[in-house]
């Protein structure tokens, strides 16, 4: 998987579609990925503790990786494309304008 938790995406598809946000969490093994404030559902949370208040809050779910795409500050959205340096250092790049992401 080429995102990272940080990376700026904009989603592609379902209900969300056309939202930017960043990458909170990346779970590379099932290919799913959370992006804040994107597939939000209604959780029902008990009170926890002296400091949790129970009530129902709102959590952003998994979505599939594929259903997003990296934002390159110059082009929009974009593919992932891979440059190795001379050291030998791998590093990702926008596949339109070749910037570094």
């Amino acid at each position: 998987m080429k995102l990272r938790s940080g990376d700026t995406v904009m989603v592609i598809s379902g209900k969300d579609a056309g939202t930017e946000s960043k990458i909170a969490k990346v779970f590379p093994k099932d290919n799913r990925i959370i992006v804040e404030g994107v597939a939000t559902a209604k959780r029902h949370q008990k009170p926890t503790g002296e400091l949790n208040t129970g009530g129902i809050i709102d959590k952003d779910m998994p979505i599939n990786a594929s259903n997003v795409m990296i934002m390159c500050p110059e082009c929009g959205p974009t593919k992932i494309g891979a440059r190795i340096d001379d050291d030998g250092e791998k590093y990702r790049v926008c596949r339109k304008c070749g910037g570094d992401l």
